[in-house]
């Protein structure tokens, strides 16, 4: 049976340890070995935690919906106690340093059951697009080793294409969870603003940008997994709306006939979309017609100022990268120099430190008035966006880390997904085109702020009319 669990979801895992068909143990053990045999080619495992992972397997499980199913954190964003915690700095790499305290997520996580088997490639503090880091390596994409997986989440996405485990932690600041699932060919949902915790260590992060939760190979899994980590806690600054019931209840229920704008060009012709991203899109619209929704081509017009988006994206991250180079410098006891850093990480921190507190407060206000134009499109009558998630298909390794072309060729990747990072609002992508060589190409679904459940209900309706499941990569456990 062991050899059968890579082809399960974690849903279905987790039915197999509740009907008494495999244990904690099996389970976790046939993850170790699929992760032995196939992280050799991807690099997506940096940190193996399996003695631990057996010990927990084999002692007193939580007695959560997921007990017993293994589970990949992203080493970024949701520390695990006891673990490393290097955030794709070689610096932290150096001194061997181990979170002392758990993230809500990741405690969140381990009630559900699962088993923590080990953490996840990510670049340097999660600031590029793809997962390339100085300190540990490029982890490579299964579909293509010569490829990018994206990033920053790059290494749980490729482990979970490669079937290493069914779901893996993974977040998004301005496409960390979508444009990896794009690229490796997975279900990436960004939550709502608020919707999941990211105390103690911070109330926000990025300034309300940055969001955790999984990629996933199929929809359910990503829904159940968000009932299990959603919701404030203690200190947390704001709340998501409330969800109307379970999110797994979402799946399999009628989405309705929706009305949804298409957008099928680079914003503002500013620059070029790939005709295999537009092909998915366009594909998209026809299967979404066939099952009854309204598609025309229409999106919100502030997205065609790409430069004033940049702009206030980047001052914002850079004000945070200058905040974080200090705090981390504080934790360890020895100050981070230029040295100590990738020069693009060291560039943003100093973007971050020639401004201002009264400049920083600009920059919130100009946040506050993007997202009300944003969300004024939602507020028009339209149910959805339906857009590119990136575009261009996965990219070869090292072309975004290429000094000559600089953050201009990382701006022509991602003009699609930043916004609903500024905006808080919840963001999918889904992997439902591939390129005639064999690379995935995901859509982008956008939803008004709070209706993860609408892109849940209509997600599990493309993937029962446009199933994903069974493609499996050229690098496959």
């Amino acid at each position: 049976m062991a050899d059968d669990f890579a082809n399960l979801d974690a849903v279905a895992q987790a039915e197999l340890v509740r009907r008494g068909e495999a244990s904690p143990l099996e389970l976790v053990d046939a993850a170790i070995a699929r992760i032995e045999k196939t992280n050799p080619a991807l690099n997506a495992v940096i940190h193996p935690l399996f003695e631990g992972a057996r010990e927990t397997a084999r002692g007193k499980l939580a007695d959560g919906p997921f007990r017993g199913v293994p589970f990949l954190f992203k080493d970024l964003d949701a520390p695990l106690a006891g673990a490393p915690f290097h955030a794709g700095m070689r610096f932290l790499k150096e001194r061997s340093y181990v979170a002392p305290v758990s993230a809500y997520y990741a405690d969140k996580i381990v009630a559900a059951g699962f088993v923590p088997v080990g953490k996840t490639n990510t670049p340097e503090l999660g600031l590029t697009v793809t997962t390339e880091p100085e300190a540990y390596g490029p982890s490579r994409n299964p579909w293509n080793t010569e490829h990018s997986t994206g990033g920053s989440s790059g290494g749980s996405a490729a482990a979970v294409a490669a079937r290493m485990v069914p779901a893996a932690h993974a977040a998004d600041g301005g496409g960390s969870i979508r444009i990896p699932a794009s690229e490796c060919g997975l279900v990436g949902l960004k939550p709502s603003r608020g919707r999941v915790s990211l105390g103690p260590q911070y109330g926000e992060y990025w300034s309300g940008l940055v969001a955790n939760h999984v990629v996933s190979v199929s929809v359910r899994d990503t829904a159940h997994i968000l009932d299990c980590v959603c919701g404030a806690m203690p200190g947390d600054p704001y709340d998501a709306p409330a969800r109307a019931r379970p999110y797994r209840e979402e799946i399999g229920a009628a989405p309705g006939r929706l009305r949804m704008g298409a957008m099928t060009t680079f914003p503002a012709g500013a620059g070029e979309l790939h005709p295999e991203c537009a092909r998915a899109v366009t594909d998209a619209a026809k299967v979404l017609g066939e099952l009854g929704h309204e598609v025309e081509e229409s999106h919100p017009a502030v997205l065609d100022r790409i430069d004033e988006q940049a702009n206030g994206f980047t001052g914002i991250v850079g004000s945070w990268v200058a905040s974080a180079l200090r705090e981390w410098g504080e934790v360890v006891g020895a100050e981070i120099g230029e040295e100590d850093v990738e020069p693009g990480t060291w560039a943003l921190a100093q973007i971050g430190r020639v401004q201002t507190a009264s400049m920083y407060v600009d920059h919130m206000k100009w946040l506050g008035r993007y997202t009300r134009e944003v969300g004024a499109w939602w507020d028009g009558g339209f149910d959805v966006l339906v857009t590119p998630t990136i575009a261009i298909p996965p990219p070869e390794i090292g072309w975004l880390g290429d000094p000559d072309g600089g953050i201009a060729r990382i701006l022509s990747v991602i003009p699609y997904t930043p916004a609903y990072n500024l905006t808080g609002q919840p963001a999918l992508s889904l992997p439902l085109h591939w390129t005639s060589d064999g690379l995935p190409v995901g859509v982008q679904f956008v939803a008004a702020a709070g209706r993860e459940d609408l892109l849940l209900r209509l997600a599990a309706q493309l993937e029962q009319a446009r199933p994903w499941a069974d493609r499996r990569p050229p690098v496959c456990a």
